[in-house]
């Protein structure tokens, strides 16, 4: 991309000013050998659980190993029903499939873009049954126990947890964090009467660093949080085959490890997180301010509750497809996130959803637009991503 191009990210700059860390944590492990777990990943995982509040960690390959690790760990059974929302990116389901169970779709809200939980609840009283002799809520279309749910943390905000928390107690289902783009997003629990990270209040979470993330590896990485000890024991005994110990295999596992090298990287960047989350939020001042008062352009709305961390920028305006031509023909990347919603992906037609069933989700989806969103990204480029978004809405508004 020319020196005039405005990029949707930048991993070169912050890799080129860490460049010494980094290539010592290479350096390191070639010296030591140390290729595969060891001190460098055990010390990232105390580290990122002390960063995201909980008790535990455990270092995975990938995000979506962590989220399916997560599932299984946290008892969720072959032929279960897990429920989260279709406007996620398909590992949140795959990660479901893959574990044996069958996912399903509430629809979220209109402004957060995140779950409802309004919605969720209408799912629960009128899809669902409680079992009078087990007490387990019952999906009355399949027979399928629903046995969990998982709210997704969207761009970079924290689902309404409070009372997504009291229909999990009300309805006896487990709640796993998708926090795979919310490192350090944070939420204030009226119930706790505290700020909660991301990864805290869940029975587990998924965090995936794969490089463009908040926090992002120099490849594939990802990880588990949990405050329970038997969720990390089992985490741990499924990324490594099952072992208990090295040969001795309670369970049917998966080779789902985090290496020491990307563990180690991990370590190096995690000490610059509050700083590059607290740029993104200052960038994300500079379009509000700007975006706010412009008509056509809704940009993104933060609760009380939140304090968001911004992995992306998302606008809502009316025709998102020509904006974006409009912006790339301006030399400005903007993406979409995520355009097709799972409910009418090929991959889960045997679901037999229609379009028509999950009406914000569709609506939000056929207008959003993700814009540059980056710690480095200056005020200079933002006023010109600024302007061509005003002068593309503006023109599309005086062509109706």
């Amino acid at each position: 991309m020319g020196a005039d191009q405005i990029p949707f990210l930048d991993l070169v700059t912050p890799h080129r000013q860490l460049e010494e860390e980094l290539v010592s944590v290479f350096r390191n492990a070639i010296r030591s050998a140390a290729f595969v777990g060891g001190p460098m990943v055990e010390t990232f995982e105390r580290e990122f659980a002390d960063f995201c509040g909980a008790r535990h960690s455990v270092g995975v390959a990938n995000g979506t190993d962590a989220l399916r690790f997560a599932i299984m760990a946290a008892g969720v059974r072959p032929g279960d029903t897990v429920v989260t929302v279709p406007n996620t990116f398909i590992a949140t389901t795959e990660a479901i499939s893959q574990a044996g169970a069958r996912p399903d779709f509430v629809d979220i809200d209109a402004r957060s873009y995140t779950l409802d939980p309004n919605k969720l609840r209408q799912y629960l009283e009128t899809c669902c049954v409680k079992d009078p002799r087990s007490g387990r809520t019952i999906h009355t279309s399949t027979g399928s126990p629903v046995t969990a749910v998982i709210p997704v943390h969207l761009y970079g905000q924290m689902a309404d947890m409070d009372p997504i928390v009291e229909l999990a107690q009300e309805y006896g289902l487990t709640i796993i964090e998708d926090a795979c783009q919310a490192h350090g997003a944070e939420y204030f629990s009226a119930r706790d009467q505290q700020w909660r990270k991301a990864g805290s209040m869940g029975a587990a979470a998924a965090f995936s660093f794969y490089p463009g993330k908040n926090l992002g590896a120099c490849g594939e990485a990802g990880a588990v949080t949990t405050n329970d000890e038997t969720i990390a024991r089992r985490c741990r005994m499924l990324r490594d085959h099952g072992q208990s110990k090295k040969y001795f295999h309670d369970i049917e596992g998966y080779n789902g490890r985090l290496d020491a090298i990307q563990a180690g990287i991990l370590r190096v960047k995690l000490r610059h997180l509050a700083e590059w989350n607290a740029a993104r939020r200052q960038a994300a001042r500079r379009y509000d301010e700007a975006l706010s008062g412009c008509d056509g352009v809704e940009v993104p709305f933060v609760p009380e509750y939140s304090r968001p961390v911004y992995h992306l920028y998302v606008v809502r305006v009316p025709n998102r497809d020509q904006l974006q031509i409009e912006l790339s023909q301006e030399g400005i990347s903007a993406q979409l996130h995520y355009p097709v919603p799972l409910h009418l992906q090929k991959a889960y037609e045997q679901l037999g959803y229609r379009e028509g069933k999950f009406l914000v989700t569709e609506s939000v989806t056929r207008q959003i637009l993700s814009l540059p969103m980056f710690p480095t990204l200056t005020a200079e480029q933002q006023a010109r991503v600024i302007d061509a978004v005003r002068v593309g809405v503006s023109r599309q508004q005086a062509a109706v």
